[in-house]
């Protein structure tokens, strides 16, 4: 990294991390290593996180997220701060044959574009666990046999030594229950008074397993033998704790470790684990690649989990089971780790291979290669066929397709063949998009042009199909209620976990909203999203913590489905359905419904507090500016009216919101003729003044 500094003055790196805790941990340390010791501004850059232009000009550091850096360097040939970029690295490039793999692989083919079009060397720095096919992966990051560095699995800083151990049984439910006696076992054999993490599928399974070995050490001598400091001090951080089930397991020295805990529980859980004063903390997947928590014994307590699209229960991917494993051994504390992986004993051959010896990685492009072409061609970097075959030369999912060609569906690797294959997968997208109304071909069938369908949906990284269906469905006079169906039916929220007998929960969180749905639908999840649009506005207590976690990631997403939408209807001209959609975006971000009085939108005001300054106020106030007003001249009489719903300390935060409102004013005076002295033209001034600021307006008008 500092040569890159030196070699390229006023040069950029970008850092990309699969995960925001990775992205935090690395924006954490690098404030102090980078840019308080030497200077070098790092700056985040992630979907909770994005600074200005400006900004992200004159950082040195980017440290970024793979979607956030894919939908900033669409727009390369505009943005200088892309093009200086002369170091990227990313971590887990192994994740190319994830979910997430896709975006790694366009972010890379999109590098190599500009390097070469700007003709200027950018170096790639790819991190990743032991592949079978690593010299693939580094001829396509333009790496030679210099720069690749591949260990075996076995080589790490800690040895570890793996158990697998097979468990009979059809349902996955009895067979998890079977698992925890011996993981109790292999606690008390390999780790008896070590740091222990053990991994299982979902936060239910966190709870059960907790029970179950809490139920194993009450009967021995010591029940809370993993509890390492004194009652006292865990009985004090025992009542901070927010979640029930974890007040109970800390008391034994076990921890969970889950995204449905607030985000204090889990930090508590994550400093009494570091300072060694619980045992064993019980995880998902998450904590695996997010949080940096290793121990001396690690048990992966069954490979699978229920997917709630496919509605069955599948298996993790082995780079999850790998990221679990890798989490043993702490270099500063131990010579030798241990894994323990519980797997159906119908899969345990299958984990003994790959776990001991490096697996391949293939593309998983195909699957979402219309919404990056569609970026591509709105970029202007592929223009018409012939450039869409040469870009998908550029991806690692070509060079995997001469390796693996049956992988990929390809009979035979003879030219012809590739090449019509290849032609029939542009074809395919070009179809697609074309149904999407993303983009339009010229009469010779050849030349491709983005329309503004493509642009939009290129701008908010939103996928084909979704700009199919806001094409289908969006209306000049579009009710609310026909809003919301549309935005929780878009594809992007077609990912959204429905959980395991998560579809009663639906059913009855369905009776408490006011806007029914399909009974038949309930495991669906964009009938969930629905429904949790509905507890949003109308503050409905949610039915499990599980939910807050997903209510998070729906209302993330949705903000730039709507921005979306509004450029649709706005390109449509259609005024009504544009101001709604800007009303429900409101109605998001206050939580409220539209119906809802303005006055409950101040922080701790419900609906029923409104009534309060109706019968108690002089002018019975139903606006904000109305109780600002009098809030401003009688203090007292508002404060005393809240001390009948609220503490002191709220009263003062909801008088301070109050009082920090603008007040504007509007004076408008005839100014005279228009500059050019156009016939029959007067200008008038407009000026509004606010406690902060005044500005001027003057707008043109016609007599």
């Amino acid at each position: 990294m500092f040569r890159v500094f030196t070699e390229y003055p006023g040069c950029k790196v970008v850092y990309i991390a699969p995960l925001k805790a990775l992205v935090r941990e690395r924006i954490d340390d690098w404030k102090v290593r980078l840019e308080a010791r030497l200077g070098y501004q790092v700056i985040e850059l992630t979907g909770d996180v994005t600074p200005d232009a400006r900004a992200i000009s004159s950082a040195s550091v980017i440290v970024s997220t793979p979607e956030k850096w894919d939908g900033v360097s669409r727009s390369w040939q505009t943005r200088n701060y892309v093009r200086e970029v002369a170091l990227i690295v990313i971590d887990e490039i192994h994740l190319l044959g994830e979910d997430r793999g896709p975006i790694l692989e366009v972010i890379v083919s999109r590098t190599n574009f500009i390097s070469h079009h700007i003709n200027r060397t950018l170096r790639i720095v790819g991190l990743s666990t032991a592949l079978a096919n690593a010299k693939d992966l580094a001829n396509w990051l333009s790496i030679g046999e210099m720069g690749l560095y591949n260990f075996r699995p076995s080589v790490r800083p800690v040895p570890l030594e793996v158990h697998i151990t097979g468990f009979p049984g059809k349902h996955y439910c009895p067979r998890m229950f079977t698992m925890n006696k011996p993981a109790f076992r292999a606690i008390r054999y390999h780790s008896p008074a070590q740091p222990v993490l053990i991994f299982v599928a979902s936060r239910r399974q966190t709870r059960l397993t907790a029970l179950d070995l809490i139920a194993f050490l009450a009967s021995e001598d010591n029940p809370k033998q993993w509890m390492h400091t004194t009652e006292e001090e865990m009985d004090q951080i025992v009542e901070t704790i927010k979640d029930s089930n974890l007040k109970l397991t800390l008391a034994f020295g076990i921890g969970l470790h889950h995204a449905g805990l607030i985000e204090r529980d889990r930090r508590v859980v994550e400093e009494l684990f570091i300072n060694q004063k619980i045992q064993v903390i019980i995880a998902t997947a998450t904590l695996a690649w997010g949080v940096n928590l290793p121990a001396h014994l690690v048990i992966v307590k069954g490979t699978e989990y229920f997917d709630g699209k496919q509605k069955r229960y599948v298996d993790m991917p082995i780079t999850d089971v790998l990221q679990m494993i890798g989490r043993a051994g702490r270099p500063q504390y131990d010579t030798q780790a241990v894994a323990c992986v519980m797997v159906h004993d119908i899969k345990k051959n299958f984990y003994k291979k790959f776990l001991y010896d490096p697996f391949p990685v293939e593309s998983s492009l195909l699957a979402v290669l219309p919404d990056h072409i569609n970026a591509e061609i709105v970029a202007g970097t592929i223009k018409s066929r012939q450039e869409a075959l040469d870009y998908l030369t550029w991806t690692y999912f070509f060079r995997r397709l001469l390796q693996n060609p049956t992988y990929y569906g390809l009979e035979c690797l003879d030219p012809s063949m590739i090449n019509l294959f290849l032609s029939q997968l542009v074809e395919k997208c070009m179809k697609m998009l074309c149904e999407a109304y993303c983009i339009v071909l010229d009469e010779d069938n050849r030349s491709l042009f983005s329309t503004s369908l493509g642009r939009i949906a290129s701008f908010y990284y939103i996928s084909h199909k979704t700009m199919l269906h806001l094409r289908e469905s969006l209306l000049p006079t579009s009710t609310d209620v026909q809003l919301l169906e549309i935005i929780a039916f878009v594809h992007e929220f077609s990912e959204l976990p429905v959980r395991h007998n998560e579809d009663i929960l639906n059913g009855e969180l369905a009776k408490s909203c006011p806007l029914s749905v399909d009974g038949m639908m309930l495991d669906s999840p964009h009938t969930k999203t629905f429904l949790l649009f509905q507890a949003h506005f109308s503050r409905i207590p949610l039915p499990s913590a599980d939910y807050f976690t997903d209510l998070k990631s729906v209302l993330d997403q949705s903000i730039r489905v709507i921005q979306a939408m509004i450029d649709v209807s706005g390109e449509q001209g259609w005024l009504v359905t544009t101001l709604r959609l800007q009303i429900i975006m409101q109605m998001i971000i206050q939580a409220r419904w539209r119906t809802d009085s303005p006055i409950s939108t101040v922080p701790h005001l419900e609906p029923q507090d409104v009534n309060l300054f109706l019968n108690e106020t002089p002018a019975a106030v139903c606006t904000l500016p109305g109780l600002r007003d009098v809030a401003s001249k009688q203090f007292e009489l508002v404060a005393n009216i809240l001390r009948k719903e609220l503490n002191e300390q709220e009263i003062g935060e909801v008088c301070t919101v109050l009082l920090n409102l603008p007040v504007l004013q509007v004076e408008i005076y005839l100014c005279g003729r228009w500059p050019n002295n156009e016939p029959n033209s007067q200008v008038i001034c407009l000026i509004f003044h606010t406690p902060f600021k005044g500005h001027n307006c003057y707008v043109k008008t016609f007599s």
